[in-house]
This record gives C-alpha cells, sequence and structure tokens, in this order.
C-alpha cells in the first residue's frame, strides 16, 4: 500500500459567520474523496483528469434535476493540479483535483487506560506536562556545538 498513487479531490466550502453585524463568508479547501489507484503514476494523473471533468460537488448534486449539465471550467495547473469551477443555475463550486503518493502510514495507537490509582495522583499532582511541539533542528546545527 506505501506508494501507492492517490487521487484526492478537495472542495471549496463556504460558511457564512456573523460578528459584529457583518457577515463573513469564509472558504477553505475540505477533502472529500481520496481514491487508491494504484502503482501506476500515469494511470493516476488520468484518474485524476476524468475526476476533474466528471466530479460533482455534493451542493450541487442535491439541486441537480434529472437531464441537467453544469457548466464547467477547468484549468490544468503547472504542478499536475486541477482547478475546476463548475456552475449551475445561481450556485457555484471550486474543486481541486491532485495525485498524490502515499509515502507514510501509521495506524493509531492508544493508551491502556488509566488505573484508579492513577486517575486519583493525577487528581492530586495535576495535569501531565503538554506534549512539546515539534520544531525542525537542522543536523548541521548539531555539528557546530
Amino acid at each position: 500500500m506505501i506508494a501507492d498513487w492517490y487521487v484526492l479531490i478537495e472542495e471549496d466550502t463556504r460558511s457564512t459567520e456573523r460578528a459584529d453585524g457583518t457577515d463573513l463568508k469564509l472558504h477553505r479547501w475540505t477533502l472529500v474523496g481520496m481514491h487508491r489507484i494504484g502503482q501506476d503514476q500515469a494511470e493516476a494523473v488520468a484518474a485524476a483528469e476524468d475526476a476533474a471533468l466528471n466530479h460533482l460537488p455534493g451542493i450541487l448534486a442535491r439541486h441537480a434535476r434529472p437531464g441537467e449539465e453544469p457548466a464547467r471550467h477547468a484549468l490544468l495547473s503547472q504542478d499536475g493540479a486541477w482547478i475546476v469551477l463548475v456552475k449551475q443555475r445561481h450556485r457555484q463550486c471550486h474543486i481541486r483535483v491532485t495525485t498524490a503518493q502515499l509515502m507514510h502510514a501509521r495506524e493509531e495507537k492508544e493508551a491502556p487506560p488509566k488505573s484508579l490509582k492513577e486517575k486519583l495522583r493525577r487528581a492530586v499532582e495535576g495535569p501531565v506536562p503538554a506534549v512539546k511541539p515539534w520544531t525542525w533542528t537542522r543536523e548541521d546545527k548539531a555539528d557546530q556545538t
């Protein structure tokens, strides 16, 4: 499964928030599809193009009538990502389709449940210190010290 190629489909989702009497239209990219293709990069590129030309965002699919086909403008960027504008009546959506190769995967690992003794100790001693955030350490810095 490592080194397999995937097609990622992201949709530009918009939410409207009110702040101080003003409507704020907030946009963010949301991953809506991750499709495993296999070992062949060319097949992944072809699948990404097919997804860019045929994927229908959920908001448009919910309001589409049988036989309707939305307007679609698909742009291929230099890095190989497809940016697609899909319009139907007064609604429009943006999608981004990219290919990616899985380079690392790790399963979730849960800590064992705490005993009553550990829970009481934690209540008396207070919470465990937070984990330090990740920072980049250059190897050549270590050579200078």
